[in-house]
């Protein structure tokens, strides 16, 4: 025992030596990584700020971007900070004769690495930070809220993990937020549209838990949360956004309940879009207030009831999708162009099997004594999925009074696009500032792609396999004919390897007892004469045969 001890505490006492080195030899090279960033003595710049600046965009470089294959970053050198590739310069406005960098755009360049504190203690005056489709992964470091001018915050189309940054919440002047295409999980705070944010992108992350309350308090143009699961219903607090909402994309949230009359208060709205979602009940007939209407998607749903012939009649709906659903009727003002099929109304193209229509009428969903359903068990459930045959006809269960989520066969939408965002209020520049963004126009990259069907992979093709029998042994196994193992052998081959086994094992036994020849000769002259005759070895032609 007291061996057993000395040799614990020794290894212990090794342990603690090797983690005592390591510590000492990683803070070596964080003092060397830091002290080589700083900028020769002989370099002069204009000011403190650059100079901050110089170190701080080295340090991002050397220690926290692995991986620059088109080598973009190979240019940042020098004291003229303002020169770097995806760096630009503005004078500070609250006083212009400073010059500092006031924005750092670096969308498509296929950077990987992650962003350390250092990167935003240097640059307190950003007013716009792009990293849009790079390969950035970690989580969003604290210091990120020391940045009192950032206006536009784009993190698109990256790696970063997570829950939601709530270190974002603490920008007084971010106005345009996309977080979108990441891995940012758990709910989505309420505290998000509490903040005078003009556009909110956190589609195709894994934020959970239904939409805030709230909602209707966010002063926000552009909403987009699709591709997540959250759940829940639509708030109705969305009609307080009457004033100010333009577009909002909730597909693919698994939000369920009825869609909320409150929606026919936007009357600045132009995009609806709550398509592959377990929406019920029937289509509120106010959305007709919502006059500058022109996308309407509501496809996908479990929606019932007649199309109201109001909503055809918006002045300025250009497309409106109601495919996949339960309606029964739709009135002749709705344009055949209108995508309506796999419906319950008669003589329409593609109808829903009767069987779907007869079990949607069966069980209605009462919407007036409907509520938001705020505690889906977590994870969020999701049912198996359909047998292959209902998916390849872009089969939708009937309705139920509480029905289970189906995503279906859904398809991710491709990366934002780079510069799809507004541009932060004109400031003069000493550099060349990016290049325009386009209008915030409804684009299709918010939107679903075609419903893709996929069909069940073929059948194996060893189903038919037989197993084989026990090995047999060595002497046996010359005696074995070569039998294909796609099909049994037959019965009479079966007969004739019982009885040559049995001619053997007879054989063995007389030897046993036989000492002289002349003793063998006597007995085998009395042995059944079939016996006594050597017959070939059957050859595997003549068991087939």
């Amino acid at each position: 025992m007291e061996l057993q001890g000395s040799r614990a505490r020794s290894v212990a006492t090794t342990t603690t030596t090797a983690m005592f080195f390591a510590a000492t030899l990683l803070l070596l090279i964080i003092s060397s990584s830091s002290a080589s960033v700083e900028p020769p003595a002989s370099w002069s710049f204009p000011n403190a700020r650059l100079r901050a600046a110089y170190v701080a965009l080295q340090t991002w470089k050397q220690t926290a971007i692995f991986s620059d294959p088109r080598n973009l970053t190979g240019g940042w050198s020098g004291p003229d900070v303002c020169s770097y590739f995806g760096v630009f310069c503005a004078a500070l406005p609250s006083e212009p004769s400073l010059t500092v960098v006031a924005g750092v755009d670096l969308n498509h360049a296929d950077l990987a690495g992650f962003l350390p504190d250092e990167l935003f203690l240097g640059l307190p005056d950003l007013a716009l930070f792009h990293l849009n489709s790079n390969r950035f992964c970690g989580t969003l470091p604290r210091a990120l809220a020391g940045l009192a001018l950032l206006h536009e915050l784009d993190l698109s189309n990256n790696r970063f993990v997570g829950a939601f940054p709530g270190v974002v919440l603490d920008l007084p002047a971010l106005r345009y937020l996309d977080l979108r295409f990441n891995e940012f999980e758990g709910p989505i705070p309420a505290g998000l549209f509490d903040r005078p944010l003009d556009a909110i992108f956190l589609n195709s992350n894994r934020l959970r838990r239904p939409i805030p309350a709230n909602l209707g308090d966010s002063p926000a143009s552009v909403v987009v949360l699709a591709h997540n699961q959250l759940g829940g219903c639509i708030p109705p607090s969305i009609g307080r956004m009457a004033d100010t909402l333009n577009e909002i994309v909730l597909l693919d949230d698994g939000l369920a309940a009825c869609v909320p009359p409150e929606v026919g208060l936007l009357r600045r709205l132009t995009v609806f879009d709550v398509s592959f979602n377990l929406l019920q009940g029937p289509l509120p007939s106010a959305l007709s207030g919502a006059a500058d209407l022109e996308q309407l998607d509501v496809a996908h749903n479990r929606l019932t009831g007649a199309v109201p012939e109001a909503v055809c009649a918006l002045p300025r709906l250009e497309n409106f999708t109601y495919a996949y659903n339960f309606f029964t009727s739709r009135p002749p003002t709705c344009p055949p162009a209108m995508d309506g099929r796999f419906n319950c109304i008669p003589g329409q193209p593609s109808p829903r099997p009767p069987g779907q229509c007869a079990a949607a009428a069966a069980h209605p969903f009462d919407c007036t004594k409907s509520e938001c359903r705020h505690h889906y068990p977590y994870p969020f459930p999701f049912p198996p999925a359909p047998p292959a045959h209902e998916r390849r006809r872009g089969y939708i269960p009937p309705p139920a009074p509480v029905g289970g989520p189906t995503r279906g066969n859904l398809r991710r939408p491709p990366p934002p696009a780079a510069n799809s965002h507004t541009t932060p209020p004109a400031i003069p520049a000493t550099t060349p500032p990016p290049p325009p963004p386009p209008s915030s126009a409804y684009q299709p990259g918010h939107r679903m792609p075609p419903h893709s069907s996929y069909s069940s992979p073929p059948p194996s093709s060893h189903n038919n396999y037989q197993p084989l029998l026990r090995p047999l042994s060595r002497r046996r196994r010359r005696c074995r004919p070569t039998i294909p193992l796609h099909r049994p052998p037959r019965r009479r081959v079966l007969h004739r390897l019982r009885d040559r086994r049995r001619l053997r094992r007879i054989r063995r036994r007389r030897r046993r007892r036989v000492t002289t020849e002349s003793c063998r000769s006597r007995r085998l002259s009395g042995f059944p004469m079939r016996l006594r005759r050597r017959r070939p070895f059957p050859t595997t032609e003549s068991f087939l045969s």
